[in-house]
């Protein structure tokens, strides 16, 4: 099965039609895969292509396996394992902090040196955007909980390869 824990980036490109991520999910279920993150947007509306971009663990053998089930199921158009390729990855979450009135200079300072950005402030609670790898997301809310966090969510990891032909 798995025989290391290296973090891996997959993008799957498939139809925008209903099943299809279904189908994906259930190839990783069915063959006893595991999905750390996903993420699912469509990328051309006109083609009607969506972008699935999902991460797990596992050496390259496994990798090779998952891309060779994901290439079966229709409609996949491409496979990709970002994780060997020149790229760029981003996260994005949304923390809600509770904040007293005293903490609020040193909350908004702290947020600064993440480039958290303030989308939504009432009294008592901050929410913040956070948008980095998922280690600076991690930080920040490292940093933000003896304030109080409240709630995280995040979208998971996207992530596009810096190569022109792909």
């Amino acid at each position: 099965m798995v025989k290391s824990d290296e973090k891996r980036i997959m993008s799957i490109l498939v139809d925008n039609e209903p099943g299809v991520l279904a189908r994906v999910v259930g190839m990783f279920s069915g063959c006893g895969y595991n999905i750390d993150g996903l993420n699912v947007a469509e990328i051309d509306d006109e083609k009607h292509l969506s972008r699935v971009t999902l991460t797990t663990t596992g050496d390259d053998e496994y990798i090779k396996q998952i891309s060779a089930q994901v290439s079966r199921v229709v409609p996949v158009h491409r496979c990709l394992d970002l994780t060997k390729l020149s790229g760029v990855e981003r996260e994005l979450a949304m923390v809600k902090v509770k904040v007293e009135r005293e903490a609020r200079k040193e909350v908004l300072e702290l947020a600064e040196r993440y480039n958290a950005k303030p989308v939504d402030v009432i009294p008592g609670v901050m929410i913040f955007e956070v948008v980095g790898r998922k280690i600076n997301i991690n930080d920040f809310v490292k940093a933000m909980k003896p304030f109080g966090v409240i709630e995280v969510a995040r979208t998971g990891v996207i992530a596009m390869a810096c190569e022109e032909s792909l």
